[in-house]
């Protein structure tokens, strides 16, 4: 896991806090274009080597955006909000967490459910030509729930479809499963595990200039 350093220390620190409000700048203009449809201001979080892992989507951000308007036009209602944050800064690489939800809405067994999933935001930074953006960002899915809108109404769920996806995600994955999602099984961060372990150990190598951003996952 990555911390703050005699690394970050000893750099200037009005220039560290400079490219730390950048960088917060730019985890918050994902949310709000992603989740308002304002996809140009979507494009410019991104360096144009970017990568993007979601539960559904595992490719290049230029191909996420494409995927992303595709369902919000389609009316896809997908909701994102920020919470805490951190961000440790290296020269011209940095590694920021944020704390988020993810909020989906669609019809299970036809029944209208809210999914909120909570976790992380671990995004891979750059600054290019004066220019912090996104090189990679992989989510760390913490735990989920399931609710339906109406009150009152009950759902039951298939426990061998919940059962086939990580504890972080299970009920987000249920619920694009059955709107036509194919879902990634395994192999994304959760609170705790090897994947989790993999992704700290690629953090520090980012910062440390010993390694590339890593496999999306």
């Amino acid at each position: 896991m990555t911390h703050p350093d005699a690394s970050e220390i000893d750099q200037d620190p009005a220039a560290v806090l400079t490219d730390k409000l950048a960088i917060r700048d730019l985890v918050d203009q994902w949310i709000i274009a992603s989740d308002s449809g304002l996809w140009d201001l979507f494009d410019e979080v991104w360096h144009e080597d970017g990568v993007m892992a979601a539960t559904w989507f595992q490719a290049s951000a230029r191909d996420f955006a494409d995927a992303r308007r595709k369902g919000f036009e389609a009316g896809v209602s997908i909701i994102h909000a920020n919470l805490g944050h951190i961000s440790d800064v290296r020269g011209s690489r940095a590694i920021a967490q944020t704390k988020m939800t993810i909020s989906q809405r669609a019809p299970v067994h036809g029944v209208r459910v809210d999914v909120v999933a909570t976790g992380r935001f671990y995004d891979f930074r750059e600054k290019r030509a004066g220019k912090w953006g996104m090189v990679r960002r992989q989510p760390i899915y913490e735990k989920d729930r399931m609710d339906p809108v109406e009150p009152g109404a009950t759902l039951r769920l298939d426990s061998k479809i919940l059962d086939l996806f990580p504890v972080g995600y299970r009920h987000l994955a249920y619920l694009q499963t059955q709107i036509g999602y194919d879902v990634k099984r395994s192999g994304m961060p959760g609170l705790i595990g090897p994947e989790t372990d993999l992704l700290y150990t690629q953090g520090t190598a980012w910062l440390n200039g010993t390694g590339g951003a890593g496999v999306v996952g």
